[in-house]
């Protein structure tokens, strides 16, 4: 017989983070399963504590999951704050960015070594089929969209001097809908004409998000110019780019490749470019095929400005947590697809998703002894 399963659903800290990686709907599922479910309170959630506890869910404190039991798995979505150093001694499952050799991923990685603890990466769950069973991709595209049109509205409607204001997450996607509407009629009344957007990446879950939030927009069909491994198989870097007024990047890269734009292609006095929105946002990945920023943007401050020697100013979104922005339908749509894998979670040292997760983790681990002693 299978021991029960008690999850213990952590506040998020990232600053404007809504998301939540179990919802009340999910998280009544998994209580009938026969899981118990701790939820602690957050002031940043899009779900209130209430609406787990109708569902039966046991309320806790916000960063009470540090003092829990053991055997508690604990369950978020976005890394821990940075200036937390102490040794993770639970099994998480959570996003911790430290696979891909990001910055100071061996700082991430040694905590959950330093205290036993276990790291199932939400980014590399994955079935037999090789394919991820849960991701943030469509709503990630739908968001990064939603901003760059914004992003290019704003220039076309303001001083240079000025620069996109913060934004804050969205009621409901229709609503982030209505407001790109807006913004892109007040560009066309002065004179603008509907961008061209070219989305790498656009047969995936993210550029099928991209087109969908362009198309609902109003932008037309042949104005997205829809690109994927036929249209990049030639290599980098591509002027397509640079003659159109928003590029969207959702292509997930874990291998070099040719960058997709470089400087010569920007400082052309003929360039058109005028917003890049890079989704995958792996700023600091040594395969970045947008190396011209250095800097992952935040809601606050969506983009960051690119020094250019001619033409038009230009700017990168580069948030990490595009879908935070539609936090309650993203969570949704996330923790749905998830579900299924955390119903395994009894079966974890047998289960072909789970096992693959602490396999790919006990390999990294060994990567950081190995620098470590190096």
């Amino acid at each position: 017989m299978t021991k029960p399963v008690t999850l213990h659903l952590r506040a998020e800290k990232k600053p404007l983070e809504a998301r939540a990686a179990l919802t009340p709907t999910t998280t009544k599922q998994l209580i009938q399963a026969g899981f118990t479910v701790y939820v602690e309170e957050s002031k940043q959630s899009a779900f209130k504590a209430e609406e787990y506890a109708k569902v039966g869910a046991k309320i806790v404190p916000e960063d009470s999951w540090k003092y829990a039991p053991t055997d508690r798995i604990i369950i978020g979505l976005k890394e821990l704050p940075e200036e937390d150093t102490f040794p993770l001694i639970h099994e998480h499952i959570q996003f911790a960015h430290c696979y891909k050799d990001q910055g100071g991923w061996q700082t991430v990685l040694s905590r959950y070594a330093r205290g036993d603890g276990t790291l199932y990466d939400l980014e590399f769950l994955e079935n037999n089929q090789g394919r991820r069973v849960a991701a943030f991709g469509f709503y990630a595209g739908f968001a990064g969209a939603a901003l760059g049109v914004k992003d290019w509205a704003f220039k076309n409607t303001h001083a240079d001097s000025e620069d996109l204001p913060g934004v804050e997450p969205y009621p409901s996607e229709g609503a982030l809908v209505e407001d790109v509407k807006k913004d892109l009629q007040k560009a066309l009344s002065k004179g603008a004409k509907k961008p061209k957007v070219l989305i790498i990446g656009a047969l995936g879950r993210c550029g099928s998000g991209a087109v969908e939030l362009l198309t609902k927009a109003g932008i037309p069909d042949e104005n997205i110019l829809k690109w994927d491994i036929k249209e990049t198989s030639r290599g980098g870097p591509f002027k397509e780019i640079a003659e159109a007024d928003i590029f969207v990047n959702c292509i997930y890269l874990s291998k070099p490749i040719p960058p997709f734009i470089n400087y010569e292609l920007l400082n052309k006095p003929n360039r058109k470019l005028r917003t890049v929105v890079d989704v995958s946002a792996d700023t600091t990945n040594p395969h970045n095929p947008i190396p011209i920023y250095s800097i992952a943007t935040v809601f606050d401050k969506p983009t960051v400005r690119v020094e250019t020697k001619a033409g038009p100013k230009l700017s990168v979104v580069s948030i990490d947590h595009l879908p935070s922005l539609l936090p309650r339908e993203a969570s949704e749509f996330f923790s749905k697809d998830l579900l299924p894998s955390l119903l395994q979670l009894p079966n974890r040292k047998t289960a072909p998703v789970w096992v693959k997760a602490e396999k790919l983790y006990k390999h990294h681990v060994k990567r950081l002894s190995r620098e470590q002693k190096l």
